[in-house]
């Protein structure tokens, strides 16, 4: 079966920040938050203090994985200058997507580098209130006069935007915001995270979600939706079942499969990660789930 990542992370430097302060590597594949929390952050056999883009692709030719779009955030820092060159090193295998906070006071600065000088044309905004713009800003609409703008460049230079909403009930978590994001910028894709991460409780405010951002436009990744919803044993019959409300709401059209590597994997196989969805899934679904749907957003050239 033919698959693309459409969501993984590579990182030289760990350098997390969100409402736990600072995320730095302490050795072994941990970091450690500046509360105190330790966390496993890169799988065994896969780097000690880094998950370079080599280590990513040692990770996908083991599971036949031909492609891989690369995000990122608060969680593991900011990586836009190393991503810019991963791009250009392997554009076979690789689509980048930038990242900054709206909040720099030269942020219109750093977005006409990244689009100008860099050539990003995918910017990933993790607004949660974890790991995200909101873990270390106060709370603000998605689609306030401030963020329409960098939309509107954005799309102007023929851009896609990429939101991590958090869970329903977080302040970041705003899909009547997207959906007028949408409306407003309707010849630009959106992609919304995780399903909108759900926990296992959210069935009803998924379904909502899902109404309300039921545009041609705005395309969801399904990353480590099993440990959104946790606690959960493979195969993940929680995670299946928001999948299947998605495909039943939203249609297969619009949905991507993810791994959120390299910290899914500390928990679960890359191997499991691809294979649970499946005996939920047509021939049909899959093959637009696991490849051609974000072949058509993230590699249109390909």
């Amino acid at each position: 079966m033919k698959a693309i990542d459409a969501h993984a992370h590579i990182f030289r430097t760990l350098a997390g920040f969100g409402a736990e302060g600072e995320l730095r590597a302490i050795g072994g594949g941990r970091g450690r938050w500046a509360t105190g929390r330790e966390e496993k952050i890169i799988p065994d056999g896969y780097g000690d203090t880094d998950f370079t883009a080599q280590s990513l692709l040692r990770m996908m030719d083991e599971n036949g994985i031909g492609s891989a779009m690369l995000l990122q955030g608060g969680f593991l820092g900011f990586e836009n200058d190393y991503l810019a060159d991963v791009r250009r090193e392997y554009p076979d295998r690789f689509q980048v997507a930038a990242t900054f906070d709206p909040y720099c006071r030269k942020a219109d600065a750093i977005l006409s580098h990244q689009i100008g000088d860099q050539g990003f044309r995918y910017f990933k905004f993790e607004m949660s209130t974890g790991c995200g713009i909101m873990g270390s800003h106060p709370a603000f609409r998605l689609d306030s006069a401030l963020m329409m703008g960098f939309y509107e460049r954005i799309a102007a230079a023929g851009g896609c935007v990429i939101f991590d909403l958090g869970s329903p009930g977080d302040d970041s978590n705003q899909p009547d915001a997207v959906s007028n994001i949408a409306s407003a910028f309707p010849s630009m894709p959106i992609v919304i995270c995780h399903l909108m991460s759900p926990k296992r409780h959210h069935r009803t405010e998924l379904e909502a979600g899902l109404r309300t951002m039921d545009r041609d436009n705005i395309f969801f990744d399904l990353a480590a939706l099993f440990h959104k919803v946790r606690p959960e044993e493979y195969p993940f019959p929680r995670a299946r079942e928001f999948t299947a409300l998605a495909i039943d709401l939203i249609g297969a059209d619009r949905l991507m499969w993810g791994s959120d590597a390299p910290s899914t994997v500390c928990s679960v196989p890359y191997s499991r990660q691809l294979d649970y969805l499946l005996p939920i899934l047509t021939d049909s679904q899959a093959e637009k789930i696991f490849f051609s749907n974000a072949r058509m957003l993230y590699f249109p050239s390909a």
